[in-house]
């Protein structure tokens, strides 16, 4: 086996310059004669993240030779820096009951009909392939972990599981064992080893004595595996870690190109898309893919004139939590070439504050499901379950910005919020620093009235919400929004607190007011496909030789987020699905 963690030797690369980001959709189709290639390969895979590695491995289990190219320096794109889940139903890890109807009903109830981006088929694809493909990694040596009672969003609709098990991700890493690879994964900002229902704990580390010795009790292991030399990683980086190490000690040649970026899909004379020309810093090559591309580059979430284009307004780049090299490049390319696309308008939205102690973009999800605190728009109104999914949250901003200023909301917060809770990175009892204060990223108020005239908010309304939010927490009945009512909800919430664990009156100050963004984890919309993950042109037919998956494909979840992992879990299915129908395609040649 050998590997090369660099791009083609000879060449110093870096990211593909891009043209003008919407420039592409007007180009002409290349249907010309097919040109000569520098190289030549069975399957080149667009991308480095788990789809197009779990792609990547299945692959080349089926004897397909392959190359990936990434366009960045550092590999393994948003699944980095995930939280690393992926959501499987049927799976053969979690141990608890499920059934391929349950999951189909789940998904008729929840996503609806959005079109072909979540058609029967393609459900019924993913469902029935999702647990082939987890014992496919099992079977390689990939370790899973299940995330321990971590409910599907929307647990009381029919075929959800209220109590967990479709959620998996990867058991804690020791990053040494993909060697110089290590420090080409894309750092994910977590500050320690965790898996991802321990986090909601480790937010409320001093809220009591209970939370205090949980965490004391996950941390000591981590210490113990440190001491003997360790480098622990977990979520998102634990999970393009191990399946980086699964590719490299696979039989053969792993190819991975970084700083390598995609600059044009060629088409032969027939439409056939039958290679490819990418592009480094200062060369363009051309890789021949005799059996076809996969697209798993992503979305556009870092691409202002896209989102400006096709997602609801304000749209700015400046609130995403997903890595720069998120452009949009190989959906243009589709696009370019006649391919269709669906739910172009839509994102894996959720609530954003500017993290206090980084002073960037922190997706947040525990700090506003936990008691003490609320949301309200400019005129000081809730509008939403704070606790709710936050891709169901993200919709919710935007709607009520169309009629009352919502963007920004403002996440209040009281003094016992402060005391027991996170906010973003800064700890339970720390003061917010000099420069927080100073840049406006937390607003502090020894009164209501105070904060709402610091933060803009109609000073009567925030002064009547509050009221009446304090007199629905003696019952623990959100009258208003149903906020604690379900399992998804109560997951993140406080539970030595009564009678709901999302709610707690604001009483004690000095009071906080952070501002609240519509931010995502990527986008939704992206090039459409079949079960088999070909991509259609406008017509509906198959493009022959092309293949998306992840963000760079329209989500089957439609514009829902059906359980933790709902992106990564369709990418790494989705990836082994088309490795699997390329490989009989080829068979049947």
């Amino acid at each position: 086996m050998s590997f090369n963690p660099s791009p083609l030797p000879l060449i110093t690369t870096q990211p593909n310059p891009h043209p003008s980001r919407l420039q592409s959709a007007t180009r002409t189709q290349t249907k010309t004669a097919t040109p000569e290639f520098a190289e030549e390969t069975d399957l080149l895979i667009i991308g480095s993240g788990a789809g197009a590695l779990t792609a990547n491995l299945r692959a080349r289990s089926l004897g397909l030779r392959s190359i990936l190219i990434e366009k960045e320096d550092l590999v393994g794109g948003a699944s980095a820096i995930s939280g690393g889940g992926f959501w499987i139903p049927c799976n053969p890890i979690s141990g608890v009951a499920d059934s391929k109807d349950a999951a189909l009903t789940y998904f008729a109830q929840a996503v609806g009909d959005v079109g072909p981006a979540s058609s029967l088929e393609k459900r019924d694809a993913f469902v029935s392939n999702g647990a082939r493909m987890v014992e496919f990694l099992r079977q390689h040596g990939f370790e899973f972990h299940v995330s321990k009672g971590y409910p599907d969003y929307y647990p009381r609709m029919e075929g959800a599981m209220g109590g967990g098990g479709r959620s998996l991700e990867a058991r804690v890493f020791d990053m040494r064992r993909v060697g110089v690879w290590e420090g080409r994964i894309r750092p994910s900002g977590i500050p320690v080893a965790m898996y991802t229902h321990d986090g909601r704990v480790f937010s409320r580390v001093l809220s009591s004595v209970v939370a205090f010795g949980y965490v004391v009790r996950r941390m000591l292991p981590l210490f113990a595996r440190m001491v003997v030399g360790q480098r622990p990683a977990s979520m998102g980086r634990a999970l393009v870690g191990q399946l980086l190490h699964l590719n490299l000690k696979h039989d053969g040649e792993f190819d991975l190109r970084t700083q390598t970026g995609l600059s044009k899909l060629i088409q032969d004379p027939t439409g056939r898309v039958v290679g490819a020309e990418v592009r480094t810093a200062d060369a363009c090559t051309s890789i021949r893919a005799t059996r076809g591309i996969i697209l798993a580059a992503g979305g556009f979430a870092h691409n202002k004139e896209m989102r400006e284009t096709y997602l609801p307004s304000p749209a700015t780049t400046d609130w995403t939590s997903s890595p720069p090299g998120d452009t949009g490049d190989a959906i243009q390319e589709g696009i370019r070439i006649g391919a269709a696309t669906a739910l172009m308008d839509d994102a894996w939205w959720g609530p954003t504050i500017i993290d206090p102690v980084t002073l960037k973009p922190h997706f947040a999800l525990m700090e506003r499901s936990v008691p003490h605190c609320f949301i309200v728009d400019s005129s000081g109104a809730r509008f939403m379950n704070e606790a709710e999914s936050y891709t169901d949250a993200g919709h919710d901003q935007y709607t009520r910005n169309e009629t009352v200023k919502a963007i920004p909301a403002w996440l209040i917060l009281d003094s016992n919020h402060r005391e027991r809770y996170m906010l973003g990175r800064l700890l339970p009892k720390k003061k917010p620093s000099k420069q927080a204060l100073g840049q406006g990223v937390v607003i502090t108020a020894t009164s209501l009235a105070e904060l709402a005239r610091k933060t803009g908010i109609d000073p009567t309304g925030l002064v009547a919400t509050t009221k009446r939010y304090n007199e629905m927490c003696k019952t623990g009945v959100d009258e208003d929004f149903g906020k604690g009512s379900n399992a998804y909800d109560q997951f993140f919430g406080d539970p030595v607190v009564g009678p709901n664990p999302n709610m707690g009156p604001l009483l004690k100050p000095p009071f906080y007011a952070t501002a609240v963004w519509p931010g995502d984890l990527g986008t939704k919309g992206g090039l459409l496909t079949d079960e088999f993950q070909r991509v259609l042109d406008k017509d509906a037919n198959p493009i022959p030789g092309l293949f998306a998956i992840g963000n760079t494909a329209a989500s089957i979840m439609g514009r829902t987020y059906l359980g933790a992992g709902s992106s990564l879990g369709p990418a790494m299915t989705h990836g082994y699905i088309a490795a699997d129908f390329i490989s009989k395609e080829l068979d049947a040649k």
